[in-house]
């Protein structure tokens, strides 16, 4: 885990800055105005993952304790099939495909189709918790806000995204489903995810790896909205006030605008697919002060 000191971290987008991303892709305005208004949060010094828990991690958590996936339940997973969302029968984080064992073949990848439950389960387990969502946010961008971990100017080579596995840019929903259905029709619905922390260049100002694409991840957080007297999309506000929860990071099917360090995503507690995990986080607790020693 690598430590984050305490701090009044900046939270949320510039004005400007979702000037920018509205006149830069094909969504509205009004899609990213729940990162605003950036906002003052005042923080404890904690620890967060370095990268995503992975299906090997996952799998002793499974083995010591016995805990079976809401997916593994239910008997099927949730992906994107190659036009909308699907249910394919006997997928979960052990199968991501139902012809991939995800332990014995991507033991170093992130787990996926877990739900709130299974990764808060898991991080109880480990002794740890899941990261709020302005952890998670101060960890990707640092003291100084910026647009991905790294910077404010995009490299596809240093996240694993849809403009990564295109190889070309991609301003607008045609242009990505185009490079969707290309994708779909060669892997299926097997998750394009990597090996967590296999690129390092996208490292945020902590040294803490994979906070853009490979997966988006679950916070600990309520979906909340940022300002109560301002109006949103309803959409926005709906899931604000039916207990949605904060998801943070985009993945590896996401463009660029998606796997910012502000971009917000509202999912219900039950939700899974195979483009989403998690990492843990755990608080820091100040050392007590000698009592020769002064305090001030």
């Amino acid at each position: 885990m690598i430590e984050i000191p305490a701090a009044a971290a900046k939270i949320g987008s510039p004005e400007c800055h979702l000037d920018t991303v509205a006149a830069s892709q094909h969504y509205p305005r009004a899609w990213f105005e729940d990162e605003a208004p950036q906002h003052t949060v005042a923080l404890r010094a904690f620890a967060i993952d370095r990268v995503p828990v992975t299906n090997a991690a996952y799998a002793e958590f499974v083995a010591a304790t016995g805990h079976v996936t809401a997916a593994e339940r239910r008997g099927y997973g949730q992906v994107y099939g190659r036009d909308y969302w699907t249910i394919v029968p006997g997928t979960s984080w052990r199968h991501p495909h139902p012809d991939l064992d995800a332990l014995a073949e991507r033991p170093d990848h992130p787990v996926v189709h877990v739900d709130h439950i299974d990764a808060t389960t898991y991080a109880i387990w480990t002794g740890r918790r899941l990261p709020t969502e302005a952890e998670w946010e101060f960890a990707a961008h640092g003291r100084m806000w910026t647009a991905w971990p790294w910077g404010n100017d995009w490299d596809r080579d240093r996240a694993n995204t849809a403009e990564q596995w295109a190889v070309h840019q991609i301003h607008d929903l045609d242009a990505w489903k185009a490079w969707w259905r290309n994708h779909f029709d060669t892997h299926g619905y097997t998750p394009a995810t990597t090996p967590v922390g296999a690129t390092p260049a996208g490292a945020s100002p902590f040294g803490v790896l994979d906070l853009a694409g490979n997966v988006a991840e679950w916070t600990a957080s309520s979906y909340l909205l940022y300002d109560g007297s301002r109006t949103y999309d309803p959409g926005y506000h709906a899931a604000a006030n039916h207990s949605h929860i904060a998801v943070r990071g985009g993945g590896w099917k996401s463009f660029r605008w998606q796997t910012r360090t502000s971009e917000r995503i509202a999912c219900t507690p039950g939700y899974s697919a195979n483009d989403l995990g998690f990492r843990c986080a755990r608080d820091l607790h100040p050392t007590q002060p000698h009592p020769q020693c002064s305090t001030r």
